[in-house]
């Protein structure tokens, strides 16, 4: 029995090939500690065509810049946005490109702690031996200041603010105090070049533990925008699911009248498109992110439950789950969208969307 494919592998993994490719063939400086020149942080990310680098964030280059030159300072990254806006796969790219290292990584929430970000203590070790490197347990931050990688703190607005200011001193003096080792070397841990945090913050929980104004100097902000384009929107998810339909062991990618029906539907309801009416729109934030999960469930239904391809009525099926979350108003706005909206469009697929608009019901 052969052993199970990992579910998601890290990016490092994922664009092993191309990475080493980069790294052979960049000569353009490096900032200290980075496995890559900002060039080829570049073309990692926005793709070159001539190395046979395929393109993994669609967005502004300008920002892709931006990130990486304040990486290269002594000022962390925040970026912020959108739910379902790409800033966490970013972040996990640059960290990749940059570090080799994408693991390193804090999950903000309410229960986040001090430990969590900095270090903790094997209790075994400590209760025998007392306070020691040996019972040390390197957190996030700590392995990325000995090794010179970069950390990456998702959603820290979600932490409270005085585990946030645990960076203060971090993000300025390049130092990570241990008291607990008393007076010993080891008791500061110096940063190595390369050491830096990328942070990410979504629009709508920025105001649940706001920064302090002292982190925020620390940090370069950066917004990180809903794709503009529909056709690069389109091809985004077109590629993202066929990606994750192979790894569920579906041999079929989602029509491309299909995808077109459910790219412009999400786009109409979260006010991206020219149909939908202010009165549409959803409270639900409509995301990429969110129509490629739509796009692989609808892919799955198709092949697991029929043996076809993903139809409209698979992209009506899994609607609810997005839409409704716990506003039942939401659910009353993608109805009318169906039933107002859809009905006299031009196309099998819009009028087999409109048939299936029963199915919200079930």
């Amino acid at each position: 029995m052969s052993a199970p494919s990992i579910q998601r592998p890290p990016a490092e993994v994922r664009y092993q090939a191309e990475l080493a490719r980069l790294i052979a063939q960049d000569t353009a400086p490096r900032p200290p500690g980075w496995r890559l020149s900002l060039q080829a942080v570049r073309s990692f990310l926005c793709g070159d065509k001539k190395l046979g680098i395929e393109a993994k964030f669609v967005g502004n280059q300008g920002l892709v810049e931006r990130a990486m030159v304040s990486l290269a300072t002594q000022r962390g990254l925040l970026l912020i946005g959108e739910p379902g806006t790409a800033k966490s796969m970013l972040s996990e790219l640059l960290a990749a490109a940059i570090s080799g290292d994408s693991s390193l990584v804090i999950q903000g929430g309410a229960a986040t702690g001090e430990e969590q970000i900095k270090y903790g203590w094997n209790y075994a070790l400590l209760l025998n031996e007392g306070p020691t490197t040996r019972a040390l347990v390197p957190g996030p931050v700590y392995a990325g200041m000995a090794a010179g990688k970069l950390v990456r703190f998702e959603e820290i607005t979600r932490c409270p603010s005085e585990v946030q200011d645990a960076l203060l001193s971090i993000l300025s003096d390049r130092v990570l105090a241990i008291p607990e080792l008393g007076d010993v070397p080891e008791a500061s841990l110096l940063a190595r070049a390369g050491f830096n945090v990328i942070a990410t913050a979504n629009t709508r929980d920025r105001g649940v533990n706001d920064m302090s104004a002292a982190l925020k100097r620390r940090f370069n902000f950066e917004t990180v925008h809903p794709i503009g384009d529909f056709a690069t929107e389109l091809a985004l998810v077109e590629r993202q699911s066929a990606a994750m339909l192979e790894a569920s062991g579906v041999p079929r990618s989602v029509p491309r009248d299909v995808l077109e029906v459910l790219v412009t539907t999400f786009r109409d309801l979260r006010g991206s498109g020219g149909e939908a009416s202010a009165m549409d729109r959803l409270n639900t934030i409509m995301s990429t992110a969110e129509a490629v999960s739509v796009a692989h469930a609808a892919g799955i239904r198709g092949h697991y439950l029929r043996g076809g391809d993903a139809s409209p009525a698979d992209i009506v099926e899994s609607l609810a789950g997005v839409a409704v979350k716990d506003n039942s108003q939401d659910l009353q706005r993608v109805r009318r969208y169906l039933e107002q909206k859809v009905k006299d469009r031009k196309g099998s697929a819009w009028k087999a969307l409109y048939e299936a608009r029963h199915l919200l019901d079930g």
